[in-house]
């Protein structure tokens, strides 16, 4: 059975699902240790301003990295109309790598 391999959008879901669920489960387990409502409550908001703050960061990284992997993407030869890349086969002395010329 061949395995899946989760995707960023896979993992951001998955983690932001969790949050979720602790924005729930940690404030039942601190009124189950005495906290009042109230404190619990403060507590759940809090969480909640957290794991939405941090969504929107997740996926801001996702789509800056979805443009990233876009504009690094090699293109095919015919759109690039015939030219070489960056640096292929261009002229010039390229023995010496990046050494200083004196």
């Amino acid at each position: 059975m061949p395995t899946r391999v989760p995707t960023a959008q896979d993992t951001v879901s998955d983690v932001v699902r969790w949050a979720a669920f602790s924005c729930v489960l940690v404030p039942v387990v601190l009124v189950g240790y005495g906290t009042s409502l109230a404190g619990a409550a403060g507590t759940a908001i809090g969480l909640a301003a957290v794991t939405g703050a941090c969504r929107v960061l997740l996926r801001r990284s996702e789509r800056g990295a979805a443009q990233l992997r876009r504009a690094t993407a090699p293109t095919p030869h015919h759109v690039r109309h015939g030219r070489a890349g960056a640096g292929d086969r261009r002229g010039g002395r390229h023995a010496g790598g990046n050494k200083p010329v004196d």
